[in-house]
């Protein structure tokens, strides 16, 4: 066991003194296991999107109707999110886990019912894809809220925004695995089923190490003052407190459309590149930039978060300089033969805005300490699902359909291709209107850092007064 060792008794004294802070190596493992369990969530929210035109064609459907196989993570996630913050803050981190481990292992399953000839449905096989996305989309909140729970019950304070942005960037790691996956696994639609298969790997392997190796709701000795009133709010209690609290609403407000702007990014790049003549590898390629220089732009600054504790600073900075990428990629996105611009302006819209994705989780834990943080992040994770069903929803209502476009790249048995001009302007507009209104408007103390600070103060004076033996 790491860090700090529990204090023998002082000779014969039958009072204990203060309890001291423990840190166990296990945690590493519990760590990767959530991070195992997110990587493989969003490949499987994501396993069509880069693929679309040739998952239509292969199960004879729309594209609308391959877009509702991303959107139902979304539309699921809103009242099962709630559930979700209930089982993180009153049963626990362990039973989260293992429960969206089965979720996503089953979801991953039922998926590769749509190509087994024994148990092929015809021309509705497609309900096996959309069921199976179902399970798994039941799992991503349970999945998404665990790492600031994980961070707080197992990590020491200087490792915890570390920790959360680790567990937290699987979730994009993944999204990038499916965008190179997807378009390399299927050049044809004949090769889906061997996708689906690859792709129910790592849920399997995830629901067997969370199954085996998770045995403990929490550390037998917290690794910090906070960690021993994680769990100090009752559920509806800490509701409460969040909708009462201006701070945090603001947060849920701009942080969740962010992540509904990144959903929608994630999900339609391959339609809104193809139309322009640019191929599925491509825009595979720039989905792998995106999430590749997101990483390290979340890495990057969870190093310096935990070492400076200016989560307010960091986040409105990184949020203003995504708005102005997302509208360097709205505008190089309607020209042709831009491959470079495209490609340099996904990387800034990645790499500023996955930035902010572990520090804004972790400073919502701030600004409503002490409500738990399953219900603290979760309610921001409801807020971006709606705000990215609406923005889905737009987007795909403002598109222009282009019948016989020769440029185009988009293989389509219906229509044509769409125009996604409108839709782009439309979601930097936003993005720009919304890092305005949070760098204006959001304004908050750190409370969690200040309660360990005086926590650790009065630790420090009761042992000053302990007389020696």
């Amino acid at each position: 066991m790491e860090g700090g060792e529990t204090a023998s008794l002082l000779g014969e004294r039958s009072v204990e003194p203060p309890a001291r802070f423990k840190t166990y190596r296990r945690r590493w493992f519990l760590l990767a296991v959530v991070c195992l369990l997110n990587c493989s969530n969003a490949m499987l929210w994501l396993t069509f999107a880069p693929v679309a035109d040739k998952t239509a064609a292969y199960f004879h459907i729309s594209l609308e109707m391959v877009n509702w196989l991303s959107m139902v993570y979304l539309l699921i996630s809103i009242p099962f999110g709630l559930v979700a913050t209930w089982v993180l803050d009153s049963v626990g981190l362990r039973c989260a886990v293992l429960l969206s481990a089965w979720l996503n292992m089953v979801g991953s399953i039922i998926r590769m019912f749509s190509v087994l000839k024994f148990l092929s449905l015809g021309s509705q096989n497609y309900w096996y894809l959309f069921i199976g996305q179902c399970f798994s989309a039941l799992a991503q909140p349970l999945i998404i809220f665990s790492p600031t729970k994980l961070a707080a019950l197992w990590f020491p304070d200087h490792q915890r925004a570390t920790a959360n942005m680790i567990a937290s960037m699987s979730n994009p790691l993944g999204i990038l695995l499916a965008n190179l996956l997807s378009p390399a696994l299927v050049p044809e639609g004949k090769h889906i089923p061997l996708m689906l298969g690859i792709y129910a790997v790592p849920a399997v392997t995830a629901c067997a190490l969370a199954t085996l190796g998770i045995h403990e709701k929490v550390p037998p000795t917290p690794p910090s003052a906070s960690a021993t009133n994680s769990n100090s709010q009752p559920f509806f209690t800490g509701l409460k407190m969040l909708l009462r609290n201006k701070a945090y609403i603001i947060l849920a407000v701009c942080f969740g459309g962010g992540i509904g702007m990144f959903t929608c990014f994630s999900a339609l790049l391959e339609q809104i590149l193809c139309e322009k003549g640019y191929s599925n590898d491509f825009a595979g390629l720039n989905g792998a930039l995106f999430t590749v220089c997101g990483l390290l732009g979340a890495f990057l600054l969870g190093m310096y978060v935990d070492r400076t504790r200016k989560f307010i600073e960091s986040t409105k900075i990184c949020f203003c300089l995504s708005a102005l990428a997302s509208i360097m990629f709205a505008v190089t996105s309607r020209f042709r033969h831009q491959a470079i611009m495209l490609a340099i302006t996904s990387s800034l819209f990645g790499f500023f805005g996955f930035a902010i994705y572990p520090i804004a989780m972790e400073l919502a834990v701030e600004c409503s300490y002490p409500v738990g943080e399953g219900t603290s992040t979760g309610l921001i994770f409801v807020a971006s699902q709606i705000e990215g069903v609406i923005l889905m929803i737009l987007l795909q209502a403002l598109t222009v359909r282009v019948s016989e476009d020769p440029f185009s790249t988009c293989a389509l048995d219906q229509d044509g291709a769409l125009d996604w001009t409108t839709p782009v302007l439309v979601q930097a507009g936003l993005c720009s209107g919304m890092a305005c209104f949070y760098v204006i408007f959001f304004h908050t103390d750190y409370k969690r850092l200040h309660a360990e600070t005086v926590s650790a103060d009065l630790v420090k004076a009761e042992d000053a007064h302990v007389p020696e033996s």
